[in-house]
Parts: structure tokens; sequence; C-alpha cells
């Protein structure tokens, strides 16, 4: 399929999320009242489950300029108006005005039937669950994660985990609860600690809230992101298990994308060493925060252009996912399955160009994987995204498939892992 076929196929493909036939809808009691969709997802022959979903009201690519220009008090200009249907894009959810105690409430009542709905999905009763990982860029609380946890009546000593790695949060929120050698230092190993319980892992991100807490809006932004989230229950090491992976961090010096950070860092970086701050947030709460180039003019969200991402995760990005690619094949030939394929890859869905652009990177290094674009109706919704890309692609996979999961993000961080099912 030539990709201008591909780029009309996605446009034709979804409007609102809130119109897909499985989709269930409520109104959440907070300000004059905010839509809220969600939509379940089980594959029992994996014992996997999940649920993904977003809050706001829908807007499509020609609906889009009148929220921004009623959010802005100005009509957006023609050179700042983004091909989003190019992009892949033709929907996505906004928040509505609401003040900043508002904003909180909606998403711990979002955060909270979430992962009520997750745990329904599963079977799990919540005194049973041994940890909650979630991905967040910018969590409306501190305490969002342990919160949530407690909301829902998790254990006390379940293990709750912070990631802020930007669009990579819930892929590296994943990749620790399944790989044993990432754990920092001085900290429980979180993987070998996880194994065999029930785990809630994905991530939750109010992006119309980031975008427009300030005046100084960013008209790109405005169109790309939105509102979205997954979460997915897994027992690490039988439903699924880690097969090989990698964290790369390479900091964006250039700025390509600039995010501000709206969580705790101390800032005390040393040279050359991560770019992720490892802290003790509390009783079993370990926060995970990942240093950001952010913008210097108040801004929330600033973005040098589309060429400016796609030369910042395309490049490494490949290189990333062929080292994962590699390190599997030699996997596969010491474990006398050499024949043995991975079925997928399940990748941040930044946008189409970039995504299709990666795909064409690994083709050419003879690496050949499909990778399905399924979220249209939701724009980029960062450490959302990839979680809710493999719900989408849950019921297609089988016992003993393998899957290359993908997730990439401003900062910049990189989590690749190949994982198999039962």
């Amino acid at each position: 399929m030539s990709e201008d076929q591909n780029v009309r196929n996605i446009a034709g493909e979804a409007t609102s999320f809130f119109d897909r036939p499985n989709v269930q809808k409520e109104v959440i009691p907070v300000g004059d009242g905010v839509p809220f969709g969600f939509e379940n997802v089980m594959n029992t022959e994996l014992g996997i489950g999940g649920v993904y979903g977003t809050w706001g009201p829908s807007y499509d690519n020609e609906t889009l300029p009148e929220f921004i220009e009623d959010l802005t008090g100005e009509p957006i200009r023609e050179s700042e108006t983004m091909n989003l249907t190019e992009l892949g894009f033709v929907s996505r959810h906004h928040t509505p005005k609401l003040n900043v105690d508002e904003h909180r409430e909606l998403e711990f009542e979002v955060g909270e039937r979430l992962l009520r709905q997750a745990l329904s999905v599963n079977g799990w009763d919540p005194a049973d669950v041994g940890g909650l990982l979630i991905g967040v860029t910018a969590p409306v609380a501190d305490d969002y994660v342990v919160q949530l946890a407690q909301r829902v009546g998790l254990p006390d000593d379940a293990l709750k985990v912070t990631m802020h790695k930007a669009c990579d949060g819930a892929m590296g929120a994943l990749h620790l609860t399944l790989n044993p050698e990432l754990s920092p230092p001085g900290y429980p190993n979180i993987a070998e600690q996880l194994q065999g319980k029930k785990v809630l892992v994905g991530g939750i991100e109010g992006l119309s809230r980031l975008i427009s807490v300030t005046e100084d809006y960013d008209v790109h932004a405005l169109q790309l992101f939105g509102n979205g989230a997954g979460v997915v229950g897994v027992i690490p090491g039988e439903s699924m298990k880690f097969l090989v992976g990698k964290s790369h961090e390479n900091f964006d010096k250039d700025g390509a994308l600039k995010v501000r950070m709206y969580y705790p860092y101390s800032g005390e970086r040393v040279p050359g060493s991560s770019l992720l701050e490892v802290s003790q947030a509390g009783p079993e709460h370990i926060r995970f925060a990942g240093l950001m180039p952010e913008p210097d003019d108040g801004k929330s969200i600033e973005m040098a252009g589309l060429m400016g991402m796609v030369k910042l995760f395309v490049r490494t990005g490949v290189q990333v996912a062929s080292e994962v690619f590699q390190d599997y094949q030699v996997l596969m030939e010491k474990l006398g399955q050499s024949g043995k394929s991975l079925k997928m890859a399940v990748i941040h869905h930044a946008n189409y160009k970039i995504n299709l652009l990666i795909s064409k990177q690994l083709q050419k290094g003879g690496i050949e994987l499909p990778m399905p674009w399924v979220l249209s109706d939701f724009g980029n919704i960062s450490a959302a995204s990839a979680m809710i890309a493999f719900l989408r692609q849950l019921q297609d996979i089988n016992l003993g498939d393998h899957v290359l999961l993908d997730g990439f993000g401003a900062g910049t961080y990189y989590d690749v892992l190949a994982v198999s099912f039962g």
C-alpha cells in the first residue's frame, strides 16, 4: 500500500472516539459536566485485559480552529495551520475551560474510573494487586499515582511508581516492570519484586490541561495534542514475559521539543550521568523524573517544528530499535528458535510521518515489522498512545506471539523491548 493510500485510509477510518460502537460514555460532574468515554479490552487466551479512553469534547480537523480561537482569543493564522490529516490525526479531545481545582478533581475522577475498569476487566480484587506504575508527563498532583491507588483500594504495601519521561512514560513503566536490569542501584529491584504479581501499568495524560495552563500558547501543540489514557493488567513472567530490551537517553540539547517540568526535580544532575532522577517519594512510592529542555518564555510546550521532531526521534529511534531487534535474533538463535519472528511493532504515535520514516529506515536495514496505525481519533496523547495502540491490537495477539513495544519521548528517552505472551 502506498503512503498516499495509507494517509487516505487513516483519514477515513475514525471520527470521534466517542462514536466507536463499544465505547461506554459518561459525564463527569465537574464544571458544566465533562464527557468521558472508555473502551474495555480483554484477551482471555492471554489473560491480559485493560481499558483506554479520553475526556472532553471531541474536535475534528474542521472544528479545531474554532476551539483554538475561543481559547486564545484570536484566529489561527494560515501559516500556523498544520496538515493534521497528513500527520494521521482526524480528531482529538480537549478539556473545557476549568479552574485549577476543577482540573484536579476531573483528572482524579478520570484516573479512578479507569483503574476500576481495568481491575474489573481483569477480574482482579484490588487487595490482590502488587503494583501500580503510571507514566504521566504533567501530573495534576505530585502524589497522583499514590492517591489513585488509595481511591481504588490497592494495598498500602503495593508498589507505586510514577514515571515522568514524557511520551515514553508508559513504555518506560512497562519496561521497568519486566526487565530486572533496569532498576536503579540503592532501590529494590522492581521487576523482581513484581514477578508473578498482578500489576496495573499505563499512561494517563491530560495534555489539554498542560497546553492551556498559560496564556502564552503554542498553537502547534494545541493542534497536535489531546487527552487520553490507557491501563493494562499484566502478571510479569506469566501473562507477559520479557525477552530483550534497551532503555536509552540522549539529551535534546537543541530543544526541538521543549516541555515544562511540572513535577519534582532537583536539577542537580552530574555531567554525564543519567537524565533520570530517581527518588523515594513516599512509602512504597518511587518517582522517576526525567530532565527536559524547558521553554524560556513561560509556555508549557514549545515545538521547533515538525522537521525538528523528525530529526529528534527518527535517527536515534531507529538505532535503538535496530539494536533490540538484533539482540532478539541472537536470543532466538540461542534458544533454538531462529525461525521465530516478531508479529508486530507497537510504537508511540508521535505522528504518522514519524512512524512511517521509522518503518522505512528499519526496512533499509533489513528489518520488516508491521507497525499498525490505529490512533487517528486521539491526536498525540504522549505516554498514553503506545499503551492504547497495544490495547487496540490485543485481540490479534495469540499465545506464544512475540511483539516489539517501542516508546520514545521528549527529553529524549527511548524504551524498546520485545515480549512474549503466555
